[in-house]
């Protein structure tokens, strides 16, 4: 057992599992140029502008919505090692295959470069970078009780997406769509050891493990979510930690929804080397590869 798995086990052994309720909140990035990045959330995904404060603007669903994206500007920020620990992509949930349909259209008509499609069993998905090149995934779920299992363990699985019947939904008569609905569903990350990922994300914070069976990858959640984090080493086995200044992802939030919970939490891991430090809302630790994550 390595000395991160040790304190853990002295620590909490295997954690609570977390509350029903948790959810991907937020990711803030680190961008070169706030007016280009700001363009791709605005005007083709269709977020609006919560609010700006010096080099950082916040991003949601609605003028009064809580964050989503957060972007905040350095000019002199280099791009991240392809081999670092960070971001895979960010996955923004629509509420309807509509939705998903209209923000297609609108990328499409706009010459955005898609990346690719997928229908993973439990969700139809669309791929693409930001103005950043930061991973960016825009998808609809499929209804829970239609998700694929195999021997008990779900199954996601990476299959063609038939746009041309996701277009059809734009031929049904609905309101005027917009992105009030628009969540983050999860995010994916590159992580140089898919073991010692698992000891944080699943031992230490208590996220189920989802599927652990797809090549040189692993998911976990909470509630029965067919996954709140993606964790994969494609691109990143044995690289390195993140670099503090490169453009990117800087942190991320979990909404846990129970005080409670943080509190709980916040004592076993104290007492681990993930610990940082309180937040004004809840905790900052950061994963075995140094990413930064709220907590509350």
């Amino acid at each position: 057992m390595n000395s991160v798995a040790q304190h853990v086990s002295s620590a909490a052994g295997v954690a609570g599992r977390l509350p029903d309720s948790t959810r991907i909140e937020y990711a803030e990035f680190l961008v070169p140029d706030l007016s280009s990045s700001g363009h791709f959330y605005r005007n083709l995904v269709g977020l609006s502008q919560s609010w700006s404060r010096g080099n950082t603007t916040a991003l949601a669903a609605s003028k009064d919505g809580s964050p989503l994206v957060l972007l905040t500007e350095n000019r002199t920020a280099q791009r991240r090692p392809a081999r670092s620990a960070g971001l895979f992509h960010l996955a923004l949930l629509y509420p309807t295959r509509r939705d998903l349909a209209a923000v297609f259209m609108r990328l499409h008509e706009y010459g955005w470069q898609f990346h690719g499609f997928a229908d993973h069993g439990v969700s139809e998905a669309l791929y693409m970078t930001d103005a950043d090149e930061n991973g960016i995934e825009l998808y609809v779920d499929k209804p829970r009780e239609r998700w694929p299992y195999t021997n008990g363990e779900l199954e996601m699985v990476t299959k063609p997406v038939n746009i041309d019947n996701l277009l059809s939904e734009l031929k049904n008569p609905s309101p005027q769509e917009s992105t009030v609905g628009v969540t983050i569903g999860h995010i994916h990350l590159q992580v140089t050891n898919l073991k010692s990922a698992e000891e944080f994300y699943h031992e230490a914070l208590g996220f189920d493990v989802t599927q652990r069976s797809f090549p040189g990858a692993l998911f976990v959640a909470a509630g029965g979510y067919h996954h709140h984090i993606g964790l994969n080493v494609w691109n990143s086995q044995g690289g390195s930690p993140p670099i503090e200044g490169t453009a990117g992802l800087i942190r991320f939030g979990v909404r846990v929804g129970s005080d409670t919970a943080v509190q709980s939490l916040a004592r076993r891991l104290r007492k681990t080397p993930y610990w940082s430090k309180e937040s004004e809302q809840g905790i900052i630790i950061h994963d075995a590869d140094n990413i930064q994550i709220e907590i509350f």
